[in-house]
C-alpha cells in the first residue's frame, strides 16, 4: 500500500496523531477512535494493522497488552517526497511570517493601536 493510501484515510491519521503523542495500547487507542469516529473495535484493529503492516506503526507486547508507536521511516520518506513541493508553499508562509512579524512591531510602537 502506498504511503498516501495509508495517510488518505482520516481514522488512519487520527491513530498516528494519537501515537504521536506517546506510546498507546490498543485499548486506549480503540477507545478514542471508536468514540470520535463510531466505529467497532475489529474496525479499528484493521487500521492499527494497516500501520502495522505498512510501516507507520510498530507494536511490542507487554503481558497480554499490545503497545503501538510511531515509526518515522514512512513519514520520512513522504517528507522526502513532499520537499520537491515545497517550493510552491514556503515564500507564501514565509510571506505571512513577515506580515504577522510587522503587525508585532506596529502594535508594540504604537500601543494605542487597534489589537
Amino acid at each position: 500500500m502506498h504511503a498516501f493510501d495509508v495517510l488518505g484515510d482520516p481514522v488512519r491519521r487520527r491513530i498516528l496523531e494519537l501515537l504521536a503523542e506517546g506510546e498507546r495500547s490498543s485499548g486506549e487507542v480503540t477507545a478514542v477512535v471508536r468514540e470520535e469516529f463510531g466505529i467497532s473495535q475489529p474496525a479499528v484493529s484493521q487500521h492499527l494493522k494497516v500501520l502495522r503492516d505498512s510501516g507507520f506503526a510498530v507494536v511490542r507486547a507487554e503481558g497480554t497488552r499490545r503497545l503501538y508507536a510511531v515509526d518515522s521511516t514512512p513519514l520520512r520518506e513522504v517528507d522526502a517526497w513532499l520537499d520537491r513541493f515545497r517550493r510552491f508553499w514556503t515564500p507564501h508562509l514565509d510571506a505571512l511570517a513577515t506580515e504577522i512579524a510587522r503587525g508585532k512591531r506596529a502594535r508594540r510602537h504604537d500601543p494605542g493601536s487597534a489589537k
